[in-house]
C-alpha cells in the first residue's frame, strides 16, 4: 500500500508542479519529460534568427558551428531551420519514452539473461536434494531471525546465495537467488498478495547491501584521480554492516523477535569476525595487489559455486534418474522459470522507473533536495557534509541519478574531499529502495508490502548517519 501511494502521489504532484510551472512561464517545454534523454541540454528559450539579424551575437553563433556558443552556463546553438535555440544545464534523467525503451534494453534483458542462467543451476541445486541439507545446515540460525518459516525451509539456501552474492559485490547473481528466495516463500503465503514476516526481513535485509567489495565506487574513484581509490572500501563495509544490523533489529523489535540467543549472537559475531579478518588483510595490501585479490575473490568465489553445484549434482545423479530426467535437462526446466520470472516482473520495472523518470525532470525532486539541504544548513550540519546529500537523497530513487551526483561532487569538489568521499559511501552503502521494493515484490504479485518501505527507508538513514561519523573517524 505503501509503495502504491507512493507511486500514485510523485506522479500526480510531479504532472502538477510542472504543469503550474508552465504556466507561469518558468518551464519553457515539456518535450525533455516526454521524449529527452539524460545529458541533453536543457532548452529555456527559442529565437528566430529574424530577431537577431545584425547582432554580434548571431555571427558568434553561427561562427561556432554545430557544437554551439558557450557563454558560462548557457549554450547557444542554430538548428537548420533557422531557430536559435537556448539551453541551460543538462537533463537529469531519461524522458518518459527513453526511460521505458532504456528499461527492456539496459535493465530487463540483461536480467533475463540473469534469471536464465541462474535459476537454472538454483534447479539443479533443488533437484539434487543439495538445497535441503543447505536448509538444515542453517536452520538452527536461520529458524530464529524467521520464526515463520520451518526449519528445513529451501528459502534459507537461496537467501544465503542471495547475501553471499550481495557481499562479493555480484549483484547480477545475486537478484537472481533473491528473487527465489522470495517465490519460494511465496508458497507458504496464505495471503498471496500481501507480504509475509518473513519476505519482510528478508528484503530489508537485502536492502541494507551488505558488500565486500565496491568494485564499481572505486573504479569511479581511480577516474576521478583519487590518491587511494580503494581507501573506501573499509569506510564502506562498516557503514554497510551498520545498515544490515539496524534493519535486522528494526524488523526484529516489530516482528517481536528475540534475537538475543546465542545461534544468532554466534551468526553475527561470527560474520563480524570475517569481515574484520578480511578487512585486516585486505588492508595490509597496497596498489594492484589489492585490486588483484579483490577482483579474484568475487569471481573465484562466483565460478566456485558454480562448480561445486554441479559438481554435487554428478555425484548424486541417481536423484535426476529417479526422476526420468537429467542434469541438463534440469538445468533447462529451471532456467525457462528464470524467463518467466523475469516476464512477471517486467512492468513493476517499468512502472517505477517511469514514475522516477517524471519525478525527476519535473524540477520536484531538486525542489525536494533543496528543501532538505535547507533544513541541515538551518540546524548546522557540516557544508562538506550538506554538498553530499544530493547523493544520499537520490540513492532510494535511482541508481544512476545518485552515481550522476557522486561523480559530480568528486569532480567539484575533489574525491579525496569529505564532500567526494561522503558521495562514494552514500552510493555503495545502501541500495535503490524503491526499486527493489517493485523488483521483488512484484516477482510474486505481492500489492501490500505492509512496513517494508518504511524500515527499509530507516536503514538507508542509519546508513547516512554512519557514513559521516565513519568518514569522519576514518579519514
Amino acid at each position: 500500500m505503501a509503495l502504491s501511494r507512493f507511486w500514485t502521489f510523485i506522479l500526480i504532484l510531479s504532472i502538477t508542479y510542472v504543469l503550474v510551472m508552465l504556466g507561469l512561464g518558468r518551464q519553457y517545454s515539456l518535450g525533455s519529460l516526454v521524449n529527452g534523454k539524460q545529458g541533453d541540454a536543457l532548452v529555456v528559450a527559442e529565437s528566430d534568427t529574424l530577431a537577431l539579424a545584425g547582432t554580434l551575437l548571431l555571427s558568434e553563433i553561427r561562427a561556432a558551428g554545430e557544437a554551439g556558443l558557450q557563454r558560462g552556463d548557457t549554450l547557444y546553438t542554430l538548428n537548420g531551420t533557422g531557430v536559435v535555440k537556448t539551453s541551460v544545464g543538462k537533463q537529469g534523467a531519461d524522458g518518459l519514452f527513453q526511460t521505458c525503451r532504456n528499461t527492456i534494453t539496459d535493465l530487463w534483458l540483461p536480467l533475463i539473461g540473469y534469471l536464465t542462467f541462474f535459476c537454472g543451476l538454483l534447479n539443479l541445486l533443488i533437484d539434487s536434494r543439495a538445497m535441503e541439507k543447505v536448509a538444515r545446515f542453517l536452520s538452527p540460525v536461520f529458524h530464529r531471525v524467521f520464526p515463520d518459516l520451518r526449519k528445513d525451509h529451501p528459502a534459507y539456501g537461496f537467501m544465503t546465495l542471495n547475501f553471499a552474492a550481495n557481499f562479493l559485490g555480484l549483484d547480477s547473481a545475486a537478484t537472481p537467488f533473491g528473487l527465489k528466495a522470495m517465490e519460494s516463500m511465496q508458497e507458504d503465503n496464505a495471503t498471496k498478495d500481501r507480504a509475509t514476516n518473513s519476505q519482510i526481513m528478508f528484503l530489508c535485509l537485502h536492502a541494507a547491501g551488505l558488500t565486500l567489495l565496491p568494485t564499481s565506487i572505486i573504479g569511479y574513484r581511480a577516474a576521478q584521480g583519487a590518491a587511494n581509490p580503494a581507501d573506501i572500501m573499509i569506510p564502506c563495509i562498516i557503514t554497510s554492516f551498520i545498515g544490515t544490523l539496524a534493519a535486522l533489529f528494526m524488523v526484529a523489535a516489530k516482528q517481536r523477535i528475540n534475537l538475543f540467543n546465542l545461534p544468532v549472537m554466534i551468526g553475527v559475531l561470527g560474520i563480524s569476525a570475517l569481515i574484520g579478518g578480511l578487512m585486516a588483510y585486505i588492508g595490509a595490501l597496497t596498489g594492484v595487489a589489492k585490486f588483484h585479490f579483490t577482483d579474484n575473490l568475487s569471481n573465484g568465489m562466483l565460478l566456485t559455486i558454480i562448480g561445486l553445484i554441479v559438481a554435487y549434482a554428478f555425484l548424486v545423479e541417481k536423484y535426476f534418474t529417479a526422476k526420468g530426467t537429467n542434469m541438463f535437462e534440469s538445468f533447462v526446466h529451471g532456467a525457462k522459470d528464470g524467463f518467466t520470472t523475469g516476464l512477471r516482473v517486467l512492468p513493476y520495472m517499468l512502472a517505477m522507473l517511469a514514475a522516477l523518470s517524471i519525478f525527476r525532470n519535473s524540477g520536484l525532486m531538486g525542489l525536494v533536495m533543496e528543501g532538505f539541504s535547507f533544513v541541515l544548513a538551518a540546524v548546522g550540519v557540516d557544508q562538506a557534509v550538506i554538498d553530499a546529500v544530493p547523493v544520499a537523497l537520490m540513492r532510494p530513487f535511482s541508481a544512476g541519478g545518485s552515481r550522476g551526483f557522486m561523480l559530480d561532487a568528486m569532480k567539484t569538489y575533489g574525491p579525496d574531499s569529505l564532500t567526494g568521499q561522503l558521495s562514494c559511501l552514500f552510493q555503495g552503502a545502501a541500495e535503490t529502495t524503491f526499486y527493489v521494493v517493485a523488483l521483488y515484490f512484484g516477482s510474486v504479485n505481492v500489492k501490500d508490502s505492509r512496513y517494508t518501505l518504511g524500515i527499509m527507508l530507516l536503514a538507508d538513514l542509519v546508513c547516512v548517519i554512519a557514513a559521516v561519523f565513519v568518514c569522519r573517524l576514518y579519514f
